[in-house]
């Protein structure tokens, strides 16, 4: 699929078929993910790839629920996201690395690591849409919590976490509007649009 084409096409999805993702095609988008760029090649994200439906269990445990804007509380809709695929990819990033020189942060922002992985899971998504399997950023989760059911060790936090698999055909994904480019494109300053 050519990569403007999965950009306009990709969609988050919520509903998955139980059949497994072959190891090649699972190596395709993990390498998708591994070629994404980074602060000074950093590279400070890692993946952990989650088959066993006892640690998916777990995960799904570590969910936050939603609030609605009447106070009501709904479970987090990638509950049954992360129960029907047949794995999930949680991506960690290492501290201390990103947008770090000798020790000292180089921007106003510090570290650098939660653009790198977003970098990275944009990759993720892309390439996994272009063959054929869905995905759903989550990030609604206690990551702290997520973090030792993983074991990830001192120095590295879990950041977010996708299921990846085929999509249910019954459950079609729609297509979500956008802002009008005026609302978000701006030249020379802030918004500012040409005459």
């Amino acid at each position: 699929m050519e990569v403007l084409k999965a950009i306009n096409t990709r969609r988050s999805i919520r509903h998955y078929k139980g059949d497994p993702v072959d190891d090649k095609i699972l190596q395709t988008v993990l390498e998708a993910a591994r070629r994404a760029p980074s602060w000074s090649n950093t590279q400070c994200w890692r993946f952990i790839v989650v088959r066993d439906n006892t640690i998916k269990t777990r995960l799904v445990d570590t969910l936050h629920k939603i609030k609605r804007r009447d106070g009501t509380q709904l479970d987090n809709p990638a509950t049954r996201a992360l129960t029907q695929a047949p794995l999930v990819i949680v991506v960690c990033a290492e501290l201390g690395k990103s947008g770090l020189f000798a020790g000292e942060s180089t921007t106003d922002k510090g570290e650098w690591y939660m653009f790198d992985v977003a970098l990275a899971m944009q990759n993720l998504v892309l390439a996994a849409h272009a063959l054929g399997l869905g995905t759903v950023i989550i990030g609604a989760f206690d990551a702290k919590r997520a973090a030792k059911i993983l074991e990830v060790p001192a120095g590295y936090c879990v950041v977010a976490m996708t299921p990846l698999g085929y999509p249910d055909p019954a459950h079609e994904a729609r297509a979500t509007t956008r802002k009008d480019p005026s609302e978000v494109i701006f030249y020379d300053k802030f918004g500012h649009q040409p005459a």
